[in-house]
């Protein structure tokens, strides 16, 4: 299994999503937790993706 941890709490976690929240702002990937309150009313919130501990593998 992976592990990442979320750029802002830096908890690790299953599930990190790739997200801008600042004008100009650099990616960063951040737990659940953590992009509700990035994302909630923010007109500089771009979403870049999901990063999983698990991938499916084909």
């Amino acid at each position: 299994m992976r592990v990442k941890l979320c750029d802002r709490c830096s908890q690790s976690a299953p599930i990190l999503y790739r997200v801008k929240y600042e004008q100009g702002g650099q990616w960063i990937f951040v737990c659940p937790d953590c992009w509700s309150s990035v994302s909630d009313n923010n007109p500089f919130y771009v979403y870049g993706g999901t990063w999983k501990a698990q991938k499916n593998k084909k």
